[in-house]
């Protein structure tokens, strides 16, 4: 969470990706997205853009530019998801998720919502779409209350926190903003908010996300995730035979 003075605002230059997926989610602020193979468009509070870079392209991230002339607040995510090794030559993909698609689930007491962005929370389905089963949740939690969110116990867990303070797991390890918690395997994570908040953070803000490990080798170098070093290599010199794409004028 960012305010930013006048003029500090800064995106992206082009750049390229393969071999995996960005997922940026936007609390408060603007963004805009274009890349080379016709994706892209503003996303805001709430809203989420998920790029399937796949076989290669060529893209851009940057706030408008009246954003970055009045500066403003910016608080988002940006989660970088591997592709599988037969969905890395995939042709690249764009979803464009709208605060208003979100799943919305709430706990008995209202204490707690959660927005399931993609995959699956006890049976209720966000509308992402990935190429390995896995899900990304945003969930708020009020002070006091506690959430008990269901998971599947094949998948691995991480909890981001956002903002607020709270405690994670059935023992309560005491967790807090920009902290990250690594869970292991259960049919459920617990997760419970401080009683007293600081006035910026009224509640316990976190971001949910897991999946189902894909178990293959990685190489990663730069903006490019493969199997091997000698794929990473190839990604490198078809970028530079512009094999990614042409940036739109």
């Amino acid at each position: 969470e960012v305010e930013y003075a006048p003029g500090e605002p800064k995106g992206t230059a082009w750049h390229p990706h393969r071999g995996f997926e960005t997922v940026t989610y936007i609390i408060d602020g603007v963004f805009d997205h274009q890349d080379s193979h016709g994706g892209g468009g503003t996303i805001t509070n709430g809203d989420t853009q998920w790029m399937t870079a796949g076989s290669g392209l060529l893209h851009i991230e940057a706030p408008p530019e009246w954003l970055v002339q009045q500066g403003g607040l910016f608080h988002g995510i940006q989660l970088w998801v591997n592709l599988p090794r037969d969905a890395k030559s995939n042709a690249p993909r764009y979803q464009d998720i709208r605060s208003g698609e979100v799943q919305l689930l709430t706990t008995p007491d209202a204490g707690a919502l959660v927005r399931v962005i993609a995959g699956t929370v006890d049976g209720h389905a966000g509308p992402g779409a990935t190429y390995t089963p896995m899900s990304l949740v945003h969930a708020s939690i009020e002070p006091g209350a506690r959430l008990d969110l269901p998971w599947d116990v094949d998948f691995n867990a991480l909890v981001y926190v956002l903002s607020g303070q709270g405690s994670v797991g059935v023992d309560g390890q005491p967790i807090r903003m920009g902290q990250t918690a690594v869970l292991s395997a259960g049919d459920y994570l617990t997760l419970t908010a401080a009683g007293t908040q600081e006035s910026r953070s009224p509640r316990l803000e976190v971001i949910v996300v897991g999946g189902r490990p894909i178990r293959e080798p990685l190489a990663w170098a730069g903006p490019f995730v493969m199997n091997t070093k000698a794929e990473v290599l190839e990604a490198y010199q078809d970028f530079q035979r512009g094999r990614f794409g042409h940036i739109p004028a």
